[in-house]
């Protein structure tokens, strides 16, 4: 009985032996199994790529009298990414005119190109990016967002002066000039205290200014006169809807300073005594544009004595202008051409009896002749019947900005820089 019973225990014991090798066994296995199946799937998985702003970026811009080839030569970039940058991008730019620009060179941690992204201004931008058929240049796309702005001011010496005063550029400056040129001289009309106001739209990058947008009505105030345009499809229109734009400007430049105005009798600088002077002495520098400031024909062009090199033009109802002291003429200025309003006739000079560039400036009407500053022309072109109530509308609007303190400043919406080339 007691041999049994032993060998029972030496059974059970041998079992029990048994079962723990098989359990530490199958563990191992598994682990093993688990292991390489882990390992494996995890080596099979492809890794994210790098956030871009873990890659290495070079920035540079085209410094004056540089080039983009220059540049990022030295910047030590690889020929083989420089020569593949140019040429990726000449289609959309001419090198030989480019002028300024800034860019970003994005490689990956091998030194592969990423992403190549050239600024030309904050509303030209362009991406070269690897795809599926190699590298490709394209133009990207820059949201823009539009602003309603009411700018007003007063003068003190001069509209550009005014002008920067409240912060704004020379841009808006020449364009509310030429909107009021047939109202307005700019060389004699204005005196300290006239306050002007405009309504234009602004175009922003984020916070970065980019450019203005159209003007949509303007006033000048001297006193209790006062001078408003508002705009209505492709003109300005005083509050009558009559159109600002009449037969002739106000003068024959922009803006600058008059050394000598109308006189029948006038010291001559140069010949001495008292001699009538009928016209205007319009100081500006040597080059400046002169307009023709009606439609008209050309009556003679050439050498004209003290006058020096002169252009006279024929305008409609009997009236002539006379340009002298031109240090040269416009293109196509000959005699018996047909003129424009605004075409360039020729450039301020000193030539003849001059004591210094500047424009003589003249008006007759029927063989008389008139003072340029006084001169009382034909108004312009009044709006049809049918568009009336629509111009009303807009010019309501456009006088609550004007009156109001409170309207400053609008959001109009987001546009893009393709629809702004497009428009």
């Amino acid at each position: 009985m007691i041999q049994s019973g032993l060998k029972y225990r030496d059974k059970k014991k041998s079992r029990k032996r048994v079962l723990i090798f098989s359990g530490i066994f199958s563990v191992l296995i598994f682990c093993s199994v688990y292991f390489f199946f882990f390992h494996e799937s995890e080596s099979n998985l492809v890794k994210p790529p790098e956030p871009e702003s873990e890659y290495p970026i070079i920035e540079g811009s085209i410094e004056e009298n540089s080039t983009l080839y220059q540049s990022l030569v030295e910047k030590k970039i690889s020929y083989r990414w420089i020569d593949l940058i140019i040429s990726k991008l000449k289609p959309f730019l001419d090198f030989n005119r480019l002028r300024g620009g800034t860019y970003r060179f994005i490689t990956d941690l091998e030194g592969e190109l990423v992403k190549f992204v050239f600024e030309k201004s904050p509303t030209e931008v362009y991406k070269i990016e690897k795809g599926d058929e190699g590298y490709v240049a394209r133009k990207k796309e820059i949201s823009l967002e539009r602003y309603l702005v009411k700018v007003s001011g007063e003068i003190r010496s001069s509209l550009y002066e005014a002008m920067n005063a409240v912060g704004e550029q020379d841009l808006l400056t020449l364009s509310f000039a030429e909107i009021l040129a047939w109202e307005i001289d700019f060389y004699q009309d204005l005196r300290e205290g006239d306050q002007f106001k405009l309504v234009v739209e602004k175009l922003y990058k984020g916070d970065q200014f980019v450019q203005y947008g159209p003007i949509h009505t303007v006033e000048y105030r001297r006193g209790e006169r006062i001078i408003r345009g508002f705009w209505y499809g492709d003109d300005y229109y005083n509050e009558e809807g009559v159109s600002l734009r009449k037969p002739f400007l106000k003068a024959p430049l922009r803006f600058d300073r008059i050394s000598s105005r109308f006189s029948h009798a006038r010291r001559h600088p140069i010949l001495g005594g008292i001699h009538p002077h009928y016209g205007i002495d319009y100081a500006a520098p040597p080059g400046t544009s002169v307009w023709a400031v009606a439609d008209g024909t050309v009556v003679s062009v050439g050498w004209k004595g003290g006058f020096g090199k002169q252009v006279v033009l024929r305008h409609r109802n009997g009236y002539k202008t006379y340009c002298g002291h031109l240090s040269r003429y416009g293109p196509g200025i000959k005699r018996e051409a047909q003129v424009q309003q605004k075409q360039i006739v020729g450039y301020v000079g000193s030539t003849g009896l001059s004591t210094g560039p500047h424009l003589d400036y003249r008006l007759s009407r029927d063989g008389r002749f008139l003072n340029p500053l006084r001169g009382v022309f034909p108004p312009g072109h009044p709006l049809q019947e049918k568009n009336l109530r629509e111009f009303h509308q807009k010019r309501g609007e456009m006088l609550a900005w004007l009156t109001s303190d409170s309207l400053n400043q609008m959001k109009l919406g987001e546009t893009t820089s393709a629809a702004l080339q497009k428009d």
